[in-house]
């Protein structure tokens, strides 16, 4: 039956229905996929779920201020000491800022302290530090609920706007400029990111294929496959709330772009095995289809699935990533397994120009590199396999020494930008920036004592309890001189915690941005904590589910985790050497979520092979043909999956650096080590039991066993 349908998608009629059917989507996708950006929601707070204790203090501070306020400082900085014509120039540049549109009326940057020199105007236009070299004005935006969006062009307005004489320096800080900086950072995603992709997939497309012309059915295939997921998400996240930042969009360009080459490469080889058995093209690329399908299918759903496991996550940000990511999969596999068989088939043979494949030609696997490479281990496959495990064991002992802090704002991106340095200056001076304060709320009646608590903290700075109550509820902000992305800052919070928690009755909540960055720790602590396992154990089903083993599948997990903790080890020591400060918190989830749905891809091609032999050949000397006739694609399709993870790092920001260092070197790892030699090494090692309780490996008629191809000749 699947034979049936592979041909059906093929045929010399449907064909053109495929291509045509897919243009068009292809269209209308594109079409919404350019509107994706403007769904984004890269603010904090999106991400954290609503049981969270700074979530939960934001509905309540509803009542005192708007969820949609957007507080911006503007940072004017002098070394050596701000003159009286700077404070002149801020003056104006105050009373311009005020007047701009989306400036919630009465915030603009009139703060109740004076600068030193303009006691003669009497006019209180922002605050300046002690030593007299920073000022800041402050100011609060709002533009509704696409208001971040909005920020690019008030950032451009700000800077045209402020500016010292005779080498002053101005940035823009606060929750309004860190904006601004996301902005800045996802520009490419769109363009420079998704090039930049399929640029170095070309290459090693043009290396693998040896064509001028072959590579470029593959590249169509995943830029539409890319298009109508961004399409269909992008509608998803406008009429269905699902959640997409600018770190969920970058993840699902690089994924598509090399998951869906990779399923093509595998395609495109078994075709080509097909064309040199077989005259017609229709009839080779329906049996391609019949073999190469299961195998892509069980890959990509694997994928799939635990993308979706994502969705368990407390953190907003890391369960949206799980349907997006799925969606991209999905979509990917859809086209893969009908646009490019249609455009194959239409194209024909010369597309292979100029090394066609003729009918009834010899298939060069069989005597090529893999096959050598097997001949080798196959003399001494337990001490191989042994030696490569603890190879791989010692690269893991490297993750002892990853920091794992959070990272601050300042070390957040590759490159420095104003938003950052702003905040440096105002941590560095403290002329009490109170864009970020701790929010603290609770009731009316217990406000006293919960004021009182706080002087137990040390560090804090004023606390303003002067806010008039609203329906019982009184509003109390805690200044901070500290960054809010800091882990000090984190610390501070849980103090100030610590401390208003132990008033009994007061139902107090304490938020703000530095709350934000802890709740959206512990959030991803708890989430690698619970995914993982989940995601390993959906792994291992499907596995069972696909080679109907117990064996096999547990063998197979253990390589690939083993392989994860190489990349994360190895990984630990890169960032060292790269100067980094720290990992995300959702860093280990996320690599571990790709390398295990990604890395599995590869054994499943690999295991699939074998599994189709064995009843022919035997398990031994079935490894043995999976990996000369399949080691040449997996291993281009590694190389693809690492360059466009790798491309991550054309993004200046360091959490998706790291990712796609770590994802990278893990498939790497996972393709020339891992599949090529460990897996291998096992499969001749355990033989026939690999794939208990099933029976697969039967005994044979001697008779259909050449001498060459004995058990034992291959161990």
């Amino acid at each position: 039956m699947h034979r049936r349908i592979a041909g059906a998608l093929t045929g010399p009629v449907t064909k053109w229905i495929v291509l045509a059917g897919w243009l068009a989507l292809f269209v209308v996708g594109s079409t919404f996929a350019q509107k994706l950006t403007d769904v984004q929601n890269n603010e904090a707070a999106s991400w954290l779920p609503e049981s969270a204790e700074s979530t939960r203090a934001l509905d309540r501070l509803s009542q005192f201020q708007d969820e949609e306020d957007i507080p911006t400082s503007v940072v004017y900085h002098r070394e050596g000491g701000l003159t009286e014509a700077d404070y002149a120039a801020i003056a104006e540049d105050a009373t311009r800022i005020g007047e701009m549109d989306g400036v919630v009326p009465g915030s603009g940057g009139l703060p109740p302290v004076a600068f030193p020199t303009d006691e003669a105007a009497g006019q209180q236009i922002g605050l300046v530090s002690e030593d007299g070299e920073v000022a800041v004005v402050q100011t609060t935006f709002n533009f509704g609920p696409e208001g971040w969006n909005a920020l690019p062009e008030v950032g451009e307005e700000l800077n045209d706007i402020a500016a010292l004489e005779d080498g002053g320096e101005v940035y823009v800080a606060g929750p309004g400029g860190q904006a601004i900086t996301a902005s800045a950072v996802f520009e490419g995603i769109d363009g420079t990111l998704l090039l930049a992709a399929l640029a170095v997939v070309v290459v090693i497309l043009l290396f693998t294929y040896r064509s001028p012309v072959l590579w470029a059915l593959p590249i169509f295939c995943a830029v539409v496959g890319l298009m109508c997921s961004q399409g269909l998400i992008y509608l998803l996240a406008r009429y269905a709330d699902l959640t997409v930042n600018g770190q969920s969009q970058a993840i699902l360009s690089v994924l598509v772009i090399g998951a869906g080459t990779d399923y093509a490469l595998l395609l495109v080889a078994r075709y080509r095995e097909e064309l040199r058995r077989r005259e017609d093209r229709h009839e080779a690329m329906g049996f391609a289809l019949h073999r190469a399908a299961p195998a892509i299918i069980a890959s990509g759903s694997t994928v799939a699935i635990g993308m979706l496991c994502l969705m368990l996550a407390e953190m907003n940000s890391t369960a949206g990533l799980g349907p997006v990511a799925a969606i991209g999969i999905v979509v990917t596999i859809l086209v893969m397994l009908t646009l490019l068989p249609a455009l194959l088939v239409v194209t024909g043979r010369w597309v292979f120009w100029p090394f066609r494949p003729a009918f009834g030609s010899e298939e060069p696997t069989t005597t090529g590199i893999w096959a050598r490479l097997g001949d080798r281990i196959s003399r001494r496959p337990r001490r191989v396999w042994i030696g490569t495990a603890v190879v791989l064991a010692i690269a893991s002992l490297g993750v002892l020494g990853m920091n794992q802090a959070p990272l601050a704002t300042e070390d957040q991106y590759t490159k420095t930008f104003d938003s950052v340095t702003g905040q440096q200056l105002l941590a560095e001076h403290g002329p009490g920036d109170d864009s970020s304060p701790i929010q603290v709320v609770t009731d009316s009646a217990h406000a006293d004592a919960v004021v009182d608590s706080l002087d137990q903290v040390e560090g804090i700075g004023p606390v303003n309890d002067q806010i008039p109550p609203v329906d019982g509820v009184q509003y109390i902000e805690v200044g901070t001189t500290l960054d809010p992305t800091s882990p000090e800052a984190a610390d501070q919070v849980e103090e100030v915690r610590g401390a208003v928690h132990s008033v009994e009755g007061a139902d107090v909540l304490v938020g703000g941005a530095a709350a934000l960055t802890l709740d959206m720790a512990e959030a991803s602590a708890r989430d690698n904590l619970v995914i993982i396992p989940v995601i390993l154990l959906v792994v291992l089903i499907i596995l069972m589910v696909l080679l109907r083993s117990l064996l096999s599948p547990l063998l197979l997990i253990g390589t690939v985790v083993l392989s994860y903790g190489a990349a994360m080890g190895l990984s630990a020591l890169i960032f060292d050497a790269l100067g980094f400060a720290g990992t995300d918190p959702s860093f280990p989830l996320f690599v571990f979520v790709f390398l295990v749905a990604l890395g599995i891809d590869y054994n499943i091609f690999l295991m699939s092979r074998v599994r189709e032999e064995t009843p022919e050949h035997g398990t031994r000397r079935a490894s043995l043909i999976a990996l000369a006739s399949t080691g040449g694609v997996i291993t281009s399709a590694g190389l693809v999956l690492a360059a466009t993870f790798g491309v991550l790092g054309t993004i200046p920001m360091v959490s998706l650096a790291e990712i796609g260092i770590a994802v990278a070197l893990g498939v790497v790892i996972d393709t020339f080590v891992v599949r090529a030699v460990l897996v291998t090494a096992l499969n001749l090692d355990v033989g026939p039991p690999i794939w208990w309780p099933s029976r697969l490996d039967r005994p044979r008629d001697p008779s259909r066993v050449s001498a060459g191809e004995s058990e034992k000749s291959v161990v």
